[in-house]
């Protein structure tokens, strides 16, 4: 035991007592476990035997002693003499350590000082390489998602070409990422909302060209590009090849995509072609909704002559199948009142008057009902197709076509007596024809003339009957509503007390608009006193004047000192007069034939350097022409005198005042800004007066080639 105790120290570097060392050194000599060195066995032999302290080369400063055990020999093994040269070579590395410690990163950094500073050098020169790399090779650090984002933002703050110049330049070109379907869909939408045909469509095709597939979303913003164009002929062209490409796919439109299609045959075709896609559609298995009778309603418009008509037809077709209307079908039933006709009164009263134009169909139809659902059965497209493409004479002349025989087979509802409606949109007790069309008895049993807005709003009810109408349905009616109503009304101060009260039980805040249209109606109506009485009405609501006000207003100046008090009291209120209030007052002149009037209005907009437009140059060469069928040299009168000293003073005046074409007139209206006029002004080197004297001069030119001709 002292000998591993010896050991065991001696490992350790450790003191021991001179007792533990002499007996330890003792007991080594007859141990064999403990084998000490042979320097160290001569040396014990040569020692004094009275000395018992260990000699000072023997303890742990000098030479250390290692000990180490010794297993019993194996057979073959080799000799302890043979293996003296390499004994204890395997732990030299641990026995040489004085002491063992944990090390960290700390530690181990300050012993190779220098190696370190060569391992930052390198590293600052790798980062320096890639930061070059990377200026040579941008990376690509978005993605086309977040690319989508951005481009959707923008396109919501209304920066289109923003949004294509980031898709484009940084997307494309700085970090050419290959762009995904949903990139093109939203770029294809905004050019759409904003009318740019060509843009959307070269987004489609080079979609197409990367191998992209579109989706419902895309069709529908490519065929409302269609309808927003302002090229109405090109929309429809490309609508056509895009409906026509689907078809050859085969490709299965959704609900949303074939309103889109319904859109843009509404503002750029006809109702034909909108009535064809709504069969399409319903053979294809969709369900109508108000939506799709909207466009339907909208494709009504188009037709001047007989919209309000074919409105009330699809009307009637939309209560029959169970739907109810929404406030965006009032709406544009109000607008073709006030903007549409209702064309021959006797085919309008053998049209809508008739309940049995359902049983006429029941023959043709009997073979698809099984096939067909409940929904389509209710919407009954073949009919209601000719009922609205009726020839306004086959009813009469005995033609033998379809509409003639449904005709012969009708059945009155009332007496057979040509009586006129009353015009007083006011009163809610007038006949209305929405409830028969809603199953109900109606007073109304024919058609008599028709000429105004007001009459045909009096045949859904007047004002107060159509407000019930809409209140039945649960409709509250909006600003938009109730300015359609005082532009289709008959003028007068209780039309104008009964909207107030509706917009006050429905608190609805009136603006400058809605009274404008009542100015309006009033103005046009010769009313100019009560025109002017709505000013008043404005005040108390502290509604602000605009110039749309006076331009309402000048429609009511007939003569030539209404026409100056007006243009006085704009300047007094703070406002230039513009084109359109200009054009207003040479009409009513025009109207009156009043030359004297006329070249004041002239000689004012050449003083306020109002420029003439199209519309005014086509009223004053009406107004300059001669009477027709007059020989100036056999007779003479005032009017002559008076029209001659006009056309002299009208050749005059076209010198030197140039008029507008479409896009300036734009541009008048939303006022160019100083740094565009002084960037034309350095491109030309004209200032803004000469360029107008050059146009002047051209258009004097023109105009004198024509005469000539």
């Amino acid at each position: 035991m002292l000998a591993a105790v010896a050991c065991s120290c001696v490992r350790s570097g450790r003191k021991m007592s001179a007792p533990v060392a002499q007996l330890s050194l003792l007991s080594a000599k007859n141990s064999p476990r403990c084998a000490t060195p042979a320097g160290v066995r001569g040396a014990s032999q040569h020692r004094p035997p009275g000395l018992l302290a260990p000699a000072p080369w023997l303890l742990p400063s000098g030479p250390s002693l290692r000990c180490v055990s010794q297993s019993r020999p194996s057979p073959g093994a080799p000799s302890a003499a043979e293996d003296g040269e390499n004994f204890g070579s395997l732990s030299a590395d641990i026995s040489s350590r004085r002491s063992f410690r944990k090390s960290g990163p700390d530690t181990r950094d300050l012993r190779h000082p220098e190696q370190d500073s060569r391992d930052d050098d390198e590293k600052e020169q790798e980062e320096e390489e890639d930061e070059e790399e990377a200026v040579r090779r941008p990376r690509s650090r978005n993605t086309p998602y977040w690319y989508f984002l951005q481009c959707k933002k923008l396109i919501k703050e209304k920066k289109l070409q923003e949004a294509l110049d980031l898709f484009s330049r940084d997307m494309l070109r700085g970090e050419k990422l290959p762009p995904e379907e949903f990139n093109y869909t939203i770029l294809i939408g905004g050019c759409g909302r904003a009318g740019q045909l060509k843009q959307a469509f070269r987004l489609y095709n080079d979609m197409k060209k990367r191998g992209l597939e579109a989706i419902d979303a895309t069709y529908t913003a490519l065929f409302n590009a269609c309808a927003q164009s302002s090229s109405k002929q090109a929309g429809l062209q490309q609508a056509l090849k895009l409906e026509q490409e689907l078809r050859r796919k085969n490709y299965a439109l959704s609900t949303i995509t074939y309103h889109a299609l319904l859109k843009t045959h509404a503002f750029t075709n006809h109702l034909q072609a909108c009535i064809h896609t709504f069969r399409e559609m319903l053979q294809n298995g969709h369900v109508a909704t108000p939506e799709t009778f909207h466009y339907l309603l909208m494709g009504c418009l188009k037709d001047k002559e007989t919209g309000f008509r074919l409105a009330l037809q699809v009307w009637r077709q939309m209560l029959k199948s169970g739907i109810r209307p929404d406030s965006k079908n009032y709406t544009l039933l109000l607008r073709t009142a006030r903007d549409c006709g209702i064309g021959d009164p006797a085919l309008a009263s053998d049209v809508l008057l008739r309940r049995d134009w359902e049983s006429l169909n029941e023959t043709a139809q009997a073979s698809n009902v099984k096939s067909e659902s409940r929904r389509k059965d209710t919407i009954d497209i073949e009919l209601l197709e000719r009922q609205l493409f009726i020839e306004p004479g086959s009813h009469r002349h005995g033609e033998k076509s379809v509409s003639r025989r449904e005709s012969t087979q009708l059945i009155p509802v009332g007496q057979r007596e040509n009586l006129s409606l009353p015009v007083d949109s006011v009163n809610s007790s007038a006949p209305n024809l929405l409830d028969l069309f809603e199953g109900r008895k109606s007073a109304v049993v024919s058609l008599g003339a028709v000429d105004g807005p007001y009459d045909r709003l009096a045949l859904i009810g007047g004002a107060e009957g159509f407000l019930e109408k809409m209140a039945a349905n649960g409709l509250i009616p909006d600003l938009r509503t109730l300015t359609l109503l005082a532009d289709t009304m008959e003028p007068g101060y209780q039309s104008l007390q009964m909207l107030l009260r509706a917009a006050k039980q429905h608190n609805v805040k009136l603006d400058a608009a809605f009274f404008n249209s009542v100015i309006r109606r009033s103005a046009r109506a010769g009313d100019l006193e009560a025109a002017k009485g709505v000013l008043s009405v404005m005040r108390q609501r502290h509604v602000s004047v605009d110039v749309q006000t006076f331009g309402s207003l000048a429609l009511g100046c007939e003569r030539q000192k209404d026409g100056l008090q007006l243009l006085k009291d704009m300047e007094g209120a703070g406002l230039r007069p513009n084109v359109q209030v200009f054009s207003a007052l040479i009409g009513r002149a025009t109207r009156r034939l009043d030359y004297i009037y006329l070249k004041t209005i002239l000689k004012t907009m050449s003083e306020m350097e109002v420029w003439p437009n199209e519309v005014i140059i086509n009223q004053l060469e009406f107004a300059s022409q001669y009477p027709p069928n007059y020989n100036q040299y056999k007779s003479r009168n005032n009017y002559l005198v008076q029209i001659d000293g006009f056309r002299g003073y009208y050749q005059e005046w076209l010198k030197v005042m140039p008029a507008l074409d479409a896009k300036d007139e734009q541009a008048e209206l939303h006022t160019e800004t100083e740094a565009a006029e002084l960037k034309t002004e350095a491109a030309d080197g004209l200032t803004s007066s000469q360029r107008n004297q050059k146009a002047a001069a051209r258009r004097f030119g023109s105009r004198k080639d024509k005469t000539a001709l």
